[in-house]
């Protein structure tokens, strides 16, 4: 067994006992940084596996982005741990369910026969890497679903921004018209006072 499986064994054991732990933990909080550590277990993988595209978008993407957007959110919500696992019982059948639908879509693709699936690979000889090969395929053979794809986050961006700037009583809105038409005279009134002058001792009664 070489260098190469050892680290593989680790890492997965490291990722398995991890992501167990997102499902267990009783803090809300743990089981976002248990999964941030799946994600850093999931990368490393994926170096051994020679995706260094998809382990730099995993960190970037889900672990610098969206994960401490998630840990950020549980931290400031004042979240009742207790009342949500009182519906836990009635949805664990559902749950169950899609963990058995998830296990056989996965168990189908690792048992597929390698001849059914296209190969990617760069021919031999030609030195590139999996990222040129990944952005050739995908502005070239996948165009269409590619554009498909933008299209759609696209209209997801602009229905959920639609969502959220509705109409509310009370609400106080930013005019930026209005904001760049202030003047300053409008905004600053200066007022002359007349300066103070320090009392002598004289006057006051005091003594130096």
């Amino acid at each position: 067994m070489s260098v190469i499986d050892l680290l593989f064994y680790l890492f997965a054991t490291l990722l398995v006992g991890s992501a167990v732990g997102v499902i267990t933990a009783r803090n809300p909080v743990h089981a976002v940084l248990l999964l941030v550590f799946a994600f850093f277990n999931s990368a490393i993988i994926w170096m051994l596996m020679e995706a260094e595209f998809l382990a730099i978008v995993l960190v970037l993407v889900y672990v610098g982005a969206v994960m401490v957007l998630f840990l950020f959110i549980v931290m400031m919500l004042d979240i009742n741990v207790a009342e949500m696992r009182a519906g836990f019982a009635r949805y664990a059948p559902f749950g169950a369910i899609i963990a058995i639908l998830v296990i056989a879509e996965i168990a189908s693709v690792v048992t597929l026969k390698s001849t059914t699936v296209p190969s990617i690979a760069p021919e031999a000889g030609v030195a590139t890497n999996n990222t040129r090969a990944l952005g050739e395929l995908l502005y070239s053979q996948y165009l269409y679903p590619f554009e498909l794809a933008a299209v759609l986050l696209l209209v997801a961006i602009v229905a959920a921004i639609v969502l959220t700037m509705r109409h509310r009583t009370g609400h106080k809105a930013q005019d930026v018209a209005a904001q760049v038409a202030v003047r300053a005279k409008d905004r600053i009134r200066i007022i002359k006072m007349a300066s103070e002058t320090k009392e002598s001792p004289s006057e006051s009664g005091g003594q130096p």
